[in-house]
């Protein structure tokens, strides 16, 4: 027990102390996203926490949308988080939940801190509240609202739901305290007049809550035992606490802030995102060059190794970021046994074994994966013509090049040996054709009567499939940095995305389902892309080559 203490991070820490001293009888902890755009990798370390948390402590997981603000919101984002949430594998508590259910109790509770003398109705313009609120140094000054009896705040409030008044007319503001060093504490705005039409109340509103009224409500009402949440809320951590104090909610919430997980090199800002859509740069908030969850998911990361990756990173109160490597890491370990081994040319010449028959078709019996047998095996047509990759022969090669070049014998991938006899090249010196000659003793490719040190794959010229195959590159050019410094624009990758049209694979994978995932032997790890794939004609997106620059440092860092 001792050593499993030491193991655990510092939010498990704070919450067995919670049990241990009685305050919580049952963890209950929940993901409450805005629904105003697509989540990001940021989130899934956020959702995987609090389902872990919520599964660790036999409690309850909560789903549930922060929608208080419609100026922002679309039915399209509350669809995509859902579909995120649940693909990552975290399993909610009943019924998805929403902030915009609990806007009768929102203002049932303003009402409550009228009476109290804890808020007013304040005609200050916004400009004015930012000039009265002080700064870091000096403290701020009393709106000359702040006096109002709680008769005349509570027919103003009652003025602003009832829409009487225009957008900035009129807020709520909580009466706390406005020379607190915590700037968030300087009377706060609770409630602001919004005539806009939410996404699922419609136009029964006029008035919304702000968020850092909302939430409290909305952890306490749920039951929330532990608001696990990232640090740029700690600020705001009183605010929180006072508010379930003053509306006098029993049993209140725990906040506890961590560390959000910032990836180098990546875009993850929304008005970024939404500026690479709209300018035609990417193809969506899918695009598999973003890191949104979507396109993570449509590039052919797995919810495993999106799991492995949170937690490699860890939980802890330092903020830092971690290398995208990482991430490449974990989708290569988890599909290295999983993924069948496929043969794919992507950039084909022809090759023509001039000794083999003409018509003859023999099929090579291959296994989908060395290093796990229990994939089976398939067979593989063999012909006359064949293609390679370009870059696997050579005209005059250099020292150590052991692959196709004139005089030279390799070892065809479960096929024969093949020596290179001559070849063939346009008028613009570009080689079109190689010919070979076969031994047919060396059927299989395991032959010992001779060594030979290269060994290219290969696809039917005539049984294989013409497909599209896209190679992803980050977005960013990551010498420069995500943005330019003299502008704020970002610095894209001209070539962060390669579309080749002329690839060429084994017929099997024509009909290769959307989402499905395979290794194509030496280029890495490709999915079917769900967007753009037709039925008999896939569209094959890389996730990540093969080769990684990521090494895991087994002894995994102590958690603060």
């Amino acid at each position: 027990m001792e050593n499993e203490a030491v193991t655990k991070n510092f939010i498990e820490q704070m919450i067995d102390k919670d049990i241990e001293e009685g305050h919580c009888r049952k963890v209950v902890t929940r993901f409450p996203p805005e629904p105003n755009g697509y989540l990001h990798i940021g989130h899934a370390k956020s959702i995987l926490l609090n389902y872990g948390l919520a599964q660790e402590y036999g409690g309850q997981f909560n789903m549930r949308f922060d929608d208080t603000n419609p100026t922002k919101e679309k039915e399209e984002f509350v669809d995509s988080i859902i579909e995120d949430v649940a693909w990552l594998g975290a399993k909610w508590n009943g019924e998805v939940l929403f902030a915009s259910g609990y806007f009768e109790q929102m203002y049932e509770a303003a009402v409550k801190l009228i009476r109290k003398s804890k808020a007013y109705v304040c005609d200050l313009t916004p400009e004015q509240i930012r000039e009265y609120r002080g700064t870091l140094k000096e403290p701020g000054r009393d709106s000359p609202y702040r006096e109002r009896s709680v008769e005349e705040n509570l027919e103003l409030f009652e003025n602003m739901k009832n829409g009487k008044y225009a957008d900035g007319e009129k807020v709520l503001r909580a009466k706390i305290d406005m020379a607190s060093p915590n700037m968030n504490m300087r009377d706060p705005v609770i409630y602001r007049v919004a005539h806009m039409t939410h996404h699922r109340t419609g136009d029964t509103w006029c008035i919304y809550p702000m968020y850092d009224f909302a939430h409290p409500i909305e952890d306490a009402i749920e039951g929330v035992s532990h608001s696990i949440c990232t640090l740029e809320f700690e600020d705001h951590r009183p605010l929180y606490d006072w508010v379930v104090r003053e509306v006098g909610f029993e049993n209140p919430p725990r906040q506890i802030e961590f560390a959000k997980l910032y990836l180098n090199n990546v875009v993850t800002g929304k008005r970024y995102i939404k500026k690479l859509v709209e300018d035609g740069i990417v193809d969506g908030w899918d695009d598999p060059r973003l890191v949104s969850i979507a396109a993570l998911r449509r590039r052919g990361f797995t919810p495993e190794s999106i799991r492995m990756f949170v937690e490699l990173v860890g939980v802890t109160k330092s903020q830092g970021a971690v290398e995208y490597s990482m991430l490449e890491y974990c989708i290569r370990e988890d599909l290295k046994l999983k993924a069948r081994r496929m043969m794919a040319v992507l950039d084909p010449v022809r090759v023509v074994i001039d000794n083999y028959p003409e018509d003859k078709i023999e099929y090579m019996e291959v296994p989908n994966n060395q290093e796990n047998p229990e994939l089976g095996t398939r067979k593989v047509p063999f012909t006359r013509e064949l293609y390679i990759e370009r870059e696997d022969f050579m005209e005059e090669p250099p020292k150590k090049y052991f692959r196709l070049f004139p005089g030279n014998e390799v070892r065809l991938m479960n096929a024969y040996f093949v020596t290179c006899v001559s070849y063939e090249k346009d008028s613009s010196g570009k080689v079109t054709v190689i010919h070979c000659t076969y031994d047919p003793e060396t059927r299989g490719g395991n032959f010992e009567g001779r060594k030979v040190k290269g060994t290219i794959h290969w696809v039917s010229a005539t049984e294989g499939v013409p497909v599209e195959a896209r190679i992803y590159e980050n977005i960013i050019d990551e010498e420069k940095g995500v943005y330019n410094e003299e502008d704020g624009s970002m610095n894209i990758n001209p070539d962060s995305l390669k579309i080749q049209t002329a690839c060429y694979v084994e017929p099997e994978l024509a009909g290769a389902k959307s989402g499905e995932r395979f290794q194509f032997v030496r280029n890495g790890y490709f999915c079917v892309d769900t967007k753009n794939s037709e039925p008999g004609k896939p569209v094959f997106n890389r996730i990540v080559s093969l080769k990684s620059s990521f090494k895991l440092n087994k002894a995994k860092p102590a958690e603060q």
